[in-house]
């Protein structure tokens, strides 16, 4: 979730920083930013699909009913279609103009983010075979596009991944015809975040009811993504594992969130971001009380951002050392994104395919960012 400091800043007309996933250099030759070629063995593909609940009205725009944009990246045969849209036009043009600095607080220069080279063929060929799906939720102020690059890496070793924008929570939603829908800014910052994570909830369900999974499940998600990832799981038992990166599993006002307070009895991994955080006492209390298997990692130099698309397309910005290490933390960005994608994957190989790498039992040579906390 959120960090109460950045809620503040998002109700302040700022927002909070949650960015991750970058080459380092200066910007791809072209003048376009690229993400990070996937590393695993299979091309990605990629369709993006409009869900409407008819069962629900919209909880903060009651006279619409409940519809979200999703886009799902899975394993694709090869082909020379065109890659994905990073973002579409409407929402590219509120993300620069509000989004990227009002409520990221990034402070970049302006960036055509319609023209971000992905990795993901348009509606490519699916490839045979039965793939675990994964739910993916952003940070709050965030755009679903936000974690792109995880979601081709992690299609590119054989998941399903399922990226959901919320509705009128997410800072800027394109839906067909030309329709853009806003982030509705709150009034009480603990009321929103309540209502918020809840929302969130029940849209990840909804969204799973619609994809028609035919293998295990999983979670994940940063900042408020990855608090919703765990309050999603423990409302439903068909996610059978899932990752929190960096995110609260306390409210602002310092309570436990249910989870917290309950703990899981499936696999869960909580990766942290270094330095001070307010993520402590959520954390403790859910290990405290979870049965299934859990462990917390903290990856060294990360920041907040560092979870997120940022990491992969701000170094290429040619910003200064200084002005980078501000936004992103000290570690090598291409080192953030390798050792992230890496830990990502052995966790879900592990536990939603049995195929365990043996990554996650202690620290790794390989692997020097990721530390094991005692």
């Amino acid at each position: 979730m959120i960090s109460r400091r950045g809620m503040g800043m998002l109700t302040a007309g700022l927002g909070a920083i949650a960015l991750s996933a970058v080459l380092p250099g200066t910007a791809h030759a072209s003048g376009a930013l690229r993400l990070p070629r996937p590393t695993g063995r299979y091309p990605v593909g990629a369709t993006t699909v409009r869900l409407v609940d008819r069962a629900r009205r919209d909880p903060w725009h009651p006279e619409f009913e409940r519809e979200l944009m999703i886009t799902i990246h899975y394993p694709a045969l090869p082909s020379s279609a065109p890659g994905l849209p990073y973002m579409l036009p409407l929402a590219a043009r509120h993300f620069s103009e509000v989004t990227m600095n009002q409520y990221l607080g990034l402070n970049l220069p302006n960036v055509d983010w319609t023209g971000v080279q992905t990795n993901a063929i348009v509606n490519g060929r699916r490839r045979p075979g039965r793939w675990p799906t994964l739910l993916h939720s952003a940070g709050l102020g965030e755009p679903r596009t936000w974690g792109t690059w995880r979601a081709e890496e992690l299609a590119s070793h054989g998941f399903r991944v399922v990226t959901v924008d919320h509705t009128f929570e997410s800072p800027e939603v394109q839906f067909p015809g030309g329709i853009l829908r806003t982030l509705t800014l709150p009034d009480d910052p603990n009321v929103f975040i309540r209502k918020a994570v809840d929302v969130r909830v029940d849209d990840l369900r909804f969204v799973l009811d619609q994809v028609s999974p035919r293998g295990r499940v999983g979670a994940f998600g940063s900042s408020m993504g990855g608090s919703a990832a765990a309050m999603a799981m423990h409302a439903d038992h068909r996610i059978g594992a899932g990752v929190n990166l960096d995110g609260n599993l306390t409210y602002p006002d310092g309570a436990l969130t249910p989870v917290a307070r309950d703990g899981l009895d499936r696999p869960f991994l909580l990766v942290g971001s270094d330095g001070p955080t307010d993520t402590g006492p959520g954390w403790d209390a859910f290990l405290d009380t979870t049965t299934g298997w859990s462990r917390r990692l903290r990856l060294r130099g990360a920041k907040h951002a560092s979870f997120t698309d940022a990491e992969a397309l701000v170094p290429q910005l040619g910003l200064s050392p200084a002005a980078q290490a501000e936004r992103l933390g000290t570690l090598n960005p291409a080192e953030a994104i390798r050792t992230t994608g890496a830990y990502l994957v052995s966790f879900f190989d592990r536990f939603l395919r049995d195929e365990d790498d043996h990554l996650l039992d202690a620290p790794s040579p390989d692997f020097p960012a990721m530390e094991f906390p005692s």
